[in-house]
Parts: C-alpha cells; structure tokens; sequence
C-alpha cells in the first residue's frame, strides 16, 4: 500500500498541483530495511529506519501512517497530532480501538485524523458518512466488507469447491494470509463495523464491541441448500440503531436472496448498503482491498489534508456519545436451521413442537438426505428449517433443546437469513 501511494503521488503530483495549489512531495519514508530494492520514484535518502523521527521531522508536515496494529502506530499517531501534524491512516485494528481518544486529540491540536482507507479500500464510505451524511438519521448499515471471506464464498458457490480448497486458493493468490484467522472469523469485518458504527451514529463503538461469527463451520451442503432456495451465502457486516437509542453491531454469514444487489457481489469486491430516513437506501460498490485501491483511497486523504493545513483549518468528527448497546439475545431475525434426526414416526411432531414451545415460527421446513449413518444405527432424516423472524433467545433455546432430545443426532448448521418475514 505504501509503495502504491508514493507511485501515485509521483504520477498525479502535478495534476493535484493544478487543482489544489498544493504540491505533495514524500520527504521521508520509514522502513524496516533501507538496503532492500523498492523500485519506486524515490532518492535512496528518503528511506530511514527511524520511524520515531519522521513523525515529528521538521520537513514533514503530514504523517501518513500505514503500519498497521495498534504497537506502535497508538504512539507515532499520537505523536504527530501533538506535533500538529495531520494524519492519514488505513489502520483499521487502531482506530476500531482507539478511535474516540484519538479523534478527540486530533480535534484539540487542530489537525486532521483521515481514514478513508482504513474501512473499505477504495470505496469512498468514510467521508459520506462522516460529511455528505451528517445531518442524516442513519439507522442501519449493511455491507460486505471482507474481501477474503467473499472470495472464499464465491468460490464455494459457483465452483461447488469445500471450505479448506477456496481458502487454500486464496492463500495461494494472496488474497489471505497463512494465518487467515483475522479475516475467516470476522475479526477484520468486525474492527471495520465498529468503525462505520461509531460515524454512522456518532458514539464510541470499539471492536470488542463487535459480536463476531466466522465462514470457517459453513460447508457445501450449506452453500448448495441456500442456492436450492434462491439464496447466496455472506459474511455480512450488520450495525444497527434502534428508536430507543441502543445500538448493535455484528459480523455474521447469512442467507441473502439472490434478488438482493448483495448476492450479486463476488470475489473480493466489497459492498455497503445505508439505510437513512430521509435519503432511503445507498449503496457502494468497488474493491475493498489491493495496494493501488487502498492508495487512491489514501491519496484523497492526503489531499484533503494537505488543502486543510494550508487554509489553517481541519476536518471535525465531534464529539462521540457513550454507546448503549442492545444485548445480541435481544435481536431478531429469520434462521436456517439444519437439523440430523433419527428418521421414525413421530419425530418431525417432537421437533416441530419445541419451536412453538419457544414462540419460534417455521416459515417452511423440508427434509433431504442425511449423510450415510453406521450400519448398526437408526437411520436419519435431515431436516432444514427456515424461521419467520424470531428473537436470538427464543432461538437458541430452541437449540439448547433440540440438542437434548434423543431424536436429535446434531444441529448441523445455524445461519440469520436475510429478507424473510
């Protein structure tokens, strides 16, 4: 990302020059190793080692900061807004963390803290939300925001391939890392929505705020029911404000129906519906990640910046309420349910029986071929359960008994869907 920016800067400087009456010139770049060849339009002097330096050098007079991780970007950020200098992040882990206390600082030393970058590549959502928006009474926000775990289910979905063979292909095209824990288990999505959140409905949301749920238990028998039923599999980011001013916000698969623009959003691309009461539904579309996205998103930034410190002025988030946040047992939706049981009269009655006992209403229900059981067992019927929408308590006591029953050999698979009654 930071040798795609220095690229474009070198490309675009003279344009920007003559647009804004301000000229970029990367006076400095810190690095873990100034020996290696970058190949980029850049004198070898540029490059240090010493990162602490460069925040607070006196020929820098804006601190892009694309470290990444909280130790030791918290202490160079903080640094240079003391210092008065503006800063333009895409680090999602500090901001989703410290993003209240550092707004707030960057608001007393007069400065910029941008982060365009930091929630969905080169989708311009940050500064709609935070500008275009303001005066909006946003009260949801729907997106995919991962571009690993879309790719995963795209690949899941059109090429019928398992989990562990689509994440062995994206770890091959570098799409996740060797460690894809951050991505698959909705960490990544989730630091992203509690940064959305947090300017959508002007409190502090951090990511452990976040409920999380991963793609890494969805299997293809997942996938091809929810296709069988006109539905694709998403890892969805949800933030939501209620009337009584509470709030929630998740990361979680769910069923989408395919008439839905989000079905229709695959590979690695990125999507986020705003739901507003006077503006209705917005929706962005483009490349959630990648060096040259990611660094035009960060050049506007750097832009923006650079136009405000010459006119003596910065950009505002305000101040950030405290959050109330809606318990997730509180929260409703419509579910899949995949269900094994033992295949005998009688059965179907006991389990349909413990939904109502819970006031969980099925919406439809069908039964297909469960996997081959030992030859000395009883043999088994699963069955797949879509839910009018329910309470996540109501739900998951439904759960808690099913897997009591003897009848119940496994409750396989438990998925929200979107867009049923």
């Amino acid at each position: 990302m930071g040798g795609s920016l220095v690229r474009l800067i070198a490309e675009r400087a003279d344009e920007i020059a003559a647009r804004t009456g301000v000229r970029l010139v990367v006076t400095r770049v810190a690095v873990r190793d100034t020996a290696r060849d970058r190949d980029l339009p850049l004198d070898a002097s540029v490059l240090t080692d010493d990162t602490a330096a460069v925040v607070t050098a006196d020929d820098v007079d804006l601190v892009v900061e694309v470290v990444g991780g909280i130790d030791p970007a918290l202490e160079l950020t903080s640094a240079a807004l003391e210092a008065g200098r503006p800063v333009v992040s895409a680090n999602k882990e500090l901001l989703a963390a410290h993003g209240a206390e550092l707004f707030e600082l960057a608001d007393r030393c007069g400065v910029d803290l941008l982060f365009e970058a930091a929630v969905a590549g080169g989708i311009p959502l940050v500064r709609p939300l935070r500008e275009s928006l303001v005066g909006e009474d946003v009260f949801r926000v729907v997106g995919i925001i991962n571009g690993t775990t879309n790719y995963i289910l795209t690949k899941m979905t059109e090429e019928g391939w398992g989990y562990d063979e689509a994440l062995a292909e994206a770890q091959a095209l570098g799409y996740a890392e060797a460690d894809p824990t951050a991505d698959v288990e909705g960490f990544d999505a989730g630091a992203k929505a509690a940064i959305i959140a947090s300017i959508a409905f002007g409190v502090g949301v951090r990511a452990a705020d976040v409920h999380h749920e991963g793609i890494s238990g969805l299997t293809a028998d997942d996938i091809a029911t929810a296709r069988r039923l006109g539905y694709q599999l998403k890892l969805l980011a949800v933030a939501e404000r209620f009337d009584d001013g509470t709030v929630a916000v998740r990361v979680h698969p769910a069923m989408v129906p395919d008439a839905h623009p989000l079905a229709a959003v695959r590979d690695s691309f990125n999507a986020v519906f705003v739901e507003g009461s006077a503006v209705g539904d917005l929706m962005f579309y483009g490349r959630g990640a990648g060096g040259l996205p990611t660094g035009s998103a960060v050049l506007g930034d750097v832009i923006d910046a650079a136009v405000n410190l010459a006119k003596g002025t910065h950009a505002s988030l305000g101040s950030f309420g405290p959050a109330r946040f809606r318990p997730q047992s509180e929260l409703s939706s419509a579910f899949y349910l995949a269900v094994e049981v033992v295949d005998r009269p009688g059965v179907l009655a006991n389990v349909a029986g413990v939904f109502g006992a819970h006031d969980v209403s099925i919406r439809s229900m069908e039964q297909v071929e469960a996997a081959d059981a030992a030859p000395d067992a009883d043999p088994a019927a699963r069955l797949v359960f879509i839910t009018h929408v329910a309470r996540e308590a109501d739900v998951q006591a439904t759960l808690e008994e099913f897997r009591s029953l003897d009848v119940v050999r496994s409750v396989d698979s438990v998925i929200r869907v979107v867009g049923a009654g």
